[in-house]
C-alpha cells in the first residue's frame, strides 16, 4: 500500500488544471484544516476533496469497483470504514468553521462525465456560497 498515492493523483491533477485554467487560485493540502483538503480556495471559503471511489467507499451504484476486496475482510472492512468516518468528521468540522465543502468522486471524472462535472464544480465554487456540502453525482 506504500505505492498508493494520497496527493497529486490523476483525478486531482485534472481538477487542478481545469480550475487554474478557469482563473481560480488555490492552496494544496492545507494541513491546518481538518482532513487536509485537496484544494483550498480561500477567496470563496471553499474546499474541494477529490475522493477515490474505492478508498472512500462511494457505493455500489458507482461505476468504479468500490466495495471491499473479497479476501482479507478482517483487515479491509475496518480500514475502509475508518476512512469514511474520518471523511465525515473532517467535513463536519470544516462546515462548522464556515467552509463550503465540495466533493468530487473519481467516477465523475471519466471521459463521458468529465466536462459536466468540471463545469458544475466551477459553478458551485462561484454560486453556492453559503450552501452545505455538495456532492457531484450526475447520475442522479
Amino acid at each position: 500500500m506504500a505505492a498508493v498515492r494520497g496527493k497529486d493523483t490523476k483525478p486531482e491533477m485534472l481538477i487542478r488544471r481545469y480550475l487554474h485554467g478557469q482563473g481560480f487560485r488555490y492552496r494544496l493540502h492545507d494541513k491546518s484544516l481538518p482532513g487536509s483538503p485537496d484544494l483550498v480556495l480561500p477567496k470563496y471559503k471553499t474546499v474541494v476533496f477529490v475522493h477515490g471511489c474505492f478508498w472512500h467507499q462511494h457505493g455500489k451504484s458507482c461505476g468504479v469497483k468500490s466495495g471491499p476486496p473479497s479476501i482479507n475482510l478482517a483487515f479491509w472492512e475496518p480500514k475502509l470504514q475508518r476512512n469514511t468516518e474520518r471523511d465525515q468528521a473532517a467535513q463536519n468540522a470544516l462546515k462548522a468553521q464556515g467552509w463550503q465543502v465540495l466533493l468530487v468522486w473519481e467516477c465523475e471524472l471519466n471521459r463521458t462525465r468529465r466536462g459536466a462535472t468540471l463545469h458544475r464544480l466551477s459553478g458551485a465554487i462561484i454560486d453556492a456560497v453559503g450552501l452545505d456540502a455538495m456532492e457531484f453525482n450526475l447520475a442522479a
